[in-house]
């Protein structure tokens, strides 16, 4: 009765045409979203990918010329993603509201421009899943490989916005005592691996509705159980039951300051603003770890050029004491030439006892919209300008470069939206023994953006086998062991300090080492799908 109730569900899916059809996908990709933070609803995402499945077997079906019927697969692929970016970015509206005078009238561009642009790639993925169809279980590695490339150009194509990608519903759990143990595995085939097992898993349940015996329906839906108790048994095996060992004199305080995103850049409440993270910093300290060796602030946290405002610096200096030292996001600023605007720069200070700026590392990945603007002279005729306006032009950092703190080890800096990028967080030379993100997700309030950013920061931890420390502004702040542990935390919209001392990091990982080889899988997947078509059939015109 089951395998029949689930045959006649996958025909009337696969069959459906017109409106039906796209509603039928977008409601599957926005179920979709439910698998990500702060949800976590991850076996959600199973009736998503099964739907999927079943709308590409009615596009193999149809009786279409082989172009047509790619070209229907895209536009199934296309509102399938739809559904799945404005279920999962909708909070992206948020940040239209703290400069509403400016910034409401192009809330449609935020909450449906940009999902509607990125649901390109899914449909690119469901057009070459389509053109590499064929009957039984093997389409279901097919599917997982073109979404796997799909995103992965996601991640990259025009600086990249590998946000939310399917990967991430793996490792978000299920999670044992606060550990993710299916993200373990990230450690070995990182992001795009979870991504390809994730949707092959997740999506073998649609075999179920093939023709033939039994047996031949379960086999599919029997290797995604295998496999994923498979990497859940790694992921229990991998973590130690005690806690990781920490670098010996470091204590550190995070200060989350919580300050509302429409006050943080006023010139008017610099010293206000000031003076309330001197407060939140001066709180008493817990008397079983000691006196903080060093402070952490979050991304731009002044209102005002740091090095070029002595006052501040003295002051800074003399909450800090001899014996501390701040690191705290900032802006900085190159002397402007003439007839030239000031170049400003992102960036991570570094500050001791003396008020003596001591390092610096400037943003290199910027953040489209926020701070620069995307075909801006295009843009800019439709009245769009960046979020983020300064007196001068955000620019990029020349390069990643680790960031010299005295008194920690080799530190990887990461500004904000850096931290979702796999491939990025690791400077070139010598491996790093910390991540450390400042941020500033004020811009998104109370919504489930600045979860989705924590679990990412949170899978790099894991990924490169390193802690993390995390500062941000209104939440969430946190320090994250090698396993992705979280060893202390402070929530979204809370105001205080995390006072922790710095796990060590663990010896480089498997992914830490290779890197993104496993990407080379879906590609020789779809290669070989490929070569053994044309091998079977001749090349028809109309096809």
């Amino acid at each position: 009765m089951i395998p029949a109730a689930v045959s006649a569900v996958a025909s009337r899916v696969a069959t459906t045409r017109g409106w039906s059809r796209r509603g039928a996908a977008w409601i599957a990709g926005a179920l979709g979203a439910l698998a990500m933070p702060p949800v976590g609803l991850w076996p959600v995402l199973i009736l998503s990918l099964i739907t999927a499945v079943w709308l590409l077997d009615g596009c193999a079906g149809r009786g279409e010329t082989y172009w047509r019927s790619v070209r229907s697969a895209a536009w199934d692929g296309w509102w399938f993603g739809f559904g799945y970016f404005v279920a999962g970015l909708w909070w992206l509206g948020a940040a239209f509201f703290v400069q509403a005078d400016e910034f409401l009238w192009a809330l449609p561009l935020g909450v449906l421009g940009l999902p509607a642009g990125l649901a390109i790639f899914f449909a690119g993925g469901f057009a070459l899943a389509r053109a590499l169809w064929s009957p039984g279980p093997a389409r279901i590695v097919t599917l997982a490989a073109a979404l796997t490339l799909a995103e992965w150009l996601r991640g990259h194509i025009l600086t990249g916005f590998p946000w939310n990608v399917l990967g991430m519903a793996l490792a978000q759990g299920p999670e044992i005592a606060a550990t993710p143990v299916m993200g373990q595995i990230a450690s070995i085939i990182g992001l795009w691996g979870l991504t390809f097992v994730a949707v092959a898993c997740l999506a073998s349940p649609a075999a179920l509705a093939d023709p033939g015996p039994l047996d031949r329906r379960i086999a599919a839906p029997l290797a995604a159980l295998l496999t994923l108790a498979a990497i859940g048994a790694f992921g229990l095996a991998r973590i130690p039951q005690q806690d990781v060992a920490t670098v010996p004199g470091v204590v550190l305080r995070i200060m989350q300051p919580n300050v509302p995103q429409d006050e943080k850049f006023r010139r008017d409440r610099a010293q206000a603003i000031l003076d309330h993270y001197f407060a939140v910093t001066r709180r008493p300290v817990d008397a079983a770890l000691g006196e903080p060796t060093h402070v952490i602030w979050p991304e731009s946290a002044f209102p005002f050029l740091l090095e070029r405002e002595p006052a501040a610096l003295a002051q800074i200096g003399a909450v800090l004491g001899p014996d501390r030292i701040l690191v705290t996001g900032a802006a900085r600023a190159d002397d402007r030439l003439p007839g030239e605007n000031y170049r400003i720069y992102n960036s991570i200070q570094v500050v001791d006892g003396q008020g003596t700026l001591r390092a610096t590392y400037d943003k290199v990945h910027l953040v489209p919209f926020g701070e620069y603007l995307p075909f801006g002279g295009l843009l800019e005729r439709f009245g769009l300008r960046q979020f983020v306006e300064v007196p001068g032009t955000f620019a990029a950092g020349d390069r990643s470069a680790p960031l010299a703190i005295p008194g920690l080890p080799e530190t990887a800096p990461l500004i904000c939206y850096e931290a979702i990028f796999p491939e990025d967080v690791i400077p070139v030379g010598t491996r790093p023994a910390l991540l450390l993100n400042v941020t500033n997700d004020a811009w998104f309030g109370l919504t489930a953006g600045p979860y989705q950013h924590f679990a990412q920061a949170r899978l790099r931890a894991i990924e490169q086998g390193l802690p993390l420390v995390r500062a941000a502004n209104t939440g969430i702040s946190a320090v994250v062991d090698p396993y992705g542990r979280i060893t202390a935390s402070l929530g979204l919209g809370q105001e205080g300090v995390i006072d922790a001392r710095l796990p060590v990091a663990l010896p480089s990982t498997p992914y830490a080492q290779f890197g993104n080889v496993f990407v080379a899988f879906p590609l020789i997947w779809c290669a070989a799908i490929l070569i053994f078509s044309l091998a079977r059939r001749p090349v028809r015109r109309d096809r």
